[in-house]
């Protein structure tokens, strides 16, 4: 019994796969013999003849490689979509045409799955009958099992297996496959991309260059409604978060359109920043808002935070330093009629943060009353860089604290090579607050931008300390104005 099993795991190691409903126990006395020795001589001789003689085919052995492309395309860097061809031969049964659907019922673990290639074809011989392709993978050794003959006999039709001559084409070829064929062997294979609107955007890798155009020609044929391939030749630039890029395929027409979260924008691929894996986020933050919040977006591209916000009747504030990033954002406020409700800055984050943001704090916060609920959030969307900027908050404003309601909430974005990220945004934001964040933040994981680089979200409510600077004793103020800026503090200090 120990060397029955042995022989039976050998049988699937041997790469035979039969379906364990088709195992014949011959074949496994055979293999036990084949490994002991101790199975009778004739015995083994006649299983032999039966098991062995067939011709070294693909079909014969369920090849893992039978619907790959012809090998002959191996290294190739211009497509041909010609040099794809093969021949392959699959199990098929003949029936008659009225009876396909009841066999294709009958047989449905056994018919033939695989996407864009027919189950029945025409006989060229008989056209009352049809061929019903089978999978070859299921029926290796082009023998049904028990139970499929019975359900043909059922039926009526004759469980004899045929051999046909099945023809495969470039067009029959996943993108994977055709790309797996194409480069040198063990070498990674890149399908996947990013979409932006009618753009494909692929990052290569050096050994992927030399095959480049055929990459991009195999993406767009594979992809409908992509007529644009292009590649990333430079990492994102962190003062306009763009980056140079290659057309690899296609028309050099960048400028396009994508929906997102239910809202449409429109941009110019090639000169402002656009990561179609950040939906999620951006849904994510503007859930957090309600009616009559105001909203700071510090570094706002063409508007994925701030124009879902004004739609949400939120008070926006938007900012970005890219003169095209601007030019796109007053574009896609117009678009989705929201133009009124946001207003735009082209503006360094820093600036902007000590300017129009300090300016409307200023005004808003010794305004708020206890039961009202607006609140305020500023969001910091460069991950690169943001952590940086934190220290701006630094007593931004002048004046008595306002309630801890009312303080603002930052939304910081950050990448972390760190074994812990969480702590290491953390302490990289405490340091620049120049306070401790514990036990009054979050962390937030967007997603993993590479092996050992996480993206992250550090949310937190700038704590009053941090925030405001309290006036000196004599300085005897009206109350409308015991709210100013640092900077004002500053200027009458050096006029004094």
């Amino acid at each position: 019994l120990w060397r029955l099993g042995y022989c039976a795991r050998l049988l699937k190691t041997n790469h035979f796969r039969t379906a364990a409903s088709n195992t014949s126990f011959p074949a496994v006395w055979m293999l036990l013999a084949q490994h002991s020795g101790r199975i009778p001589g004739p015995f083994v001789v006649v299983k032999k003849n039966t098991f062995f003689t067939m011709p070294e085919t693909v079909e014969d052995k369920a090849n893992p490689e039978l619907y790959l492309p012809h090998p002959g395309v191996r290294g190739m860097t211009l497509l041909n979509r010609e040099a794809f061809k093969r021949t392959v031969v699959v199990p098929a049964l003949k029936v008659k045409k009225e009876i396909v659907h009841s066999v294709l019922k009958s047989l449905k673990q056994s018919v033939l799955q695989r996407p864009g290639l027919k189950r029945v074809v025409e006989d060229p011989e008989d056209e009352d009958s049809r061929f019903v392709i089978l999978d070859p993978h299921k029926i290796p050794e082009f023998s049904l099992g028990e139970s499929e003959q019975q359900l043909l006999k059922q039926l009526s039709v004759h469980p004899e297996v045929s051999k046909y001559h099945l023809e495969l084409t470039y067009e029959n070829f996943k993108s994977e496959e055709i790309l797996r064929a194409v480069l040198p062997e063990g070498q990674e294979v890149t399908s996947g991309f990013s979409r932006v609107g009618h753009i494909a955007h692929l990052n290569l890798r050096d050994h992927q260059l030399p095959y480049r155009h055929l990459i991009g020609q195999v993406i767009m044929d594979k992809n409908p409604g992509i007529t644009c391939v292009v590649n990333k030749t430079n990492i994102i630039d962190s003062t306009y978060r763009n980056f140079e890029m290659e057309v690899l395929a296609g028309e050099s027409n960048l400028v396009t359109k994508v929906k997102e979260n239910n809202i449409a924008y429109e941009l110019d691929f090639s000169k402002v920043y656009w990561n179609p894996r950040l939906s999620t986020e951006h849904g994510r933050i503007v859930e957090l808002l309600k009616a009559g919040d105001v909203l700071f977006d510090v570094f706002a591209g063409i508007g994925p935070f701030a124009i879902p916000a004004a739609r949400r009747k939120c008070r926006v504030f938007a900012n970005d330093l890219n003169p095209e990033s601007y030019t796109w954002l007053l574009h896609n406020c117009k678009l989705n009629k929201v133009d009124t409700k946001v207003k735009a800055f082209n503006m360094d984050g820093r600036d902007f943060l000590r300017g129009p943001v300090r300016e409307e704090l200023s005004k808003e916060l010794p305004l708020l009353k206890e039961e009202q609920k607006t609140a305020f959030h500023i969001v910091m969307n460069l991950p690169a860089l943001a952590v940086e900027f934190l220290d701006v908050f630094r007593h931004l404003l002048v004046g008595e604290p306002c309630s801890p309601a009312g303080l603002p909430t930052v939304h910081c974005y950050s990448f972390s090579k760190h074994s812990d990220p969480a702590r290491d945004i953390q302490e990289r934001a405490e340091a620049s607050l120049g306070t401790s964040l514990a036990g009054r933040c979050s962390t937030f994981l967007v997603r993993n931008v590479a092996p050992n680089k996480e993206m992250l979200c550090l949310s937190f409510q700038i704590p009053a300390d941090v925030l405001f600077k309290r006036p000196c004793p004599d300085e005897a103020k009206p109350a409308s104005k015991r709210l100013c800026t640092s900077q004002d503090s500053s200027e009458e200090k050096l006029l004094s």
